[in-house]
């Protein structure tokens, strides 16, 4: 299996059997792509529960994870959070760039976002760093930007796509050394808004929902002037 950046990756390919969408594949076509990316020990049930209070334009997909975390832990991680091997920002590389190949091969359309959840927002901001001019925004949720270059944030600091980054004040799940470094990173990369919410953990709220969907209806306005 090789990476993104032609080296060999450890990481398994996504499962395209498992995938939850929205809509048949007959009414995907023409419509905006928002591609939901679920946290560790969870799968892709756990966020396509939010897809009846996002914009109905949408078609939405949820992804699986494709590595499943040591036993006991439930469900199916992105990467390894275990051991100093978690502490290596390839492992984040190779899974966005599974992310990339299954869009390759099932995405319709030209405008994709993407939602992720904490592990799953890490994988989405770094695809975005992989390949800037594919996403049309990406909306991070308790999540953070992955330490380190990737060769395509030259072009994302130029372009600087939207961005809403969403975390709580009580969130002690994402080291404050990562949250301190995406505070810096975000605002350099892209166009960024969002909000800290107070007394949320590592979780999302009615009130964090209500702006994601403010959001993605404000994305939806620019995609469609952006076509007339």
């Amino acid at each position: 299996m090789t990476g993104h950046d032609g080296g060999v990756s450890l990481t398994p390919p996504l499962d395209a059997g498992v995938v939850l969408w929205s809509a048949q594949a007959a009414q995907r076509e023409g419509r905006p792509l928002l591609v939901l990316l679920h946290g560790y020990g969870a799968d892709e049930r756990d966020l396509f529960g939010l897809a009846e209070f996002l914009p109905p334009e949408f078609v939405v997909a949820a992804v699986r994870a494709p590595l499943a975390p040591p036993w006991p832990a439930p469900g199916h991680s992105w990467y390894p959070i275990e051991a100093l091997e978690s502490r290596d920002p390839v492992h984040v590389t190779d899974a966005a760039s599974r992310l990339l190949e299954w869009l390759d091969a099932s995405a319709t359309g030209t405008d994709v976002g993407l939602l992720g959840f904490s592990q799953g927002a890490a994988v989405a901001i770094q695809a975005m760093r992989l390949e800037p001019e594919r996403f049309s925004f990406v909306v991070s949720l308790s999540g953070y930007a992955t330490p380190g270059d990737v060769p395509g944030d030259a072009a994302l600091a130029a372009s600087k796509p939207p961005v809403f980054w969403g975390r709580g004040t009580n969130d002690d799940v994402i080291p404050e050394f990562l949250v301190a470094h995406t505070t810096v990173w975000l605002p350099e990369h892209a166009e960024l808004s969002g909000r800290v919410y107070q007394g949320l953990s590592h979780s999302v709220s009615e009130q964090e929902l209500d702006d994601v969907r403010v959001f993605l209806e404000k994305q939806l306005e620019a995609l469609s002037a952006a076509e007339g």
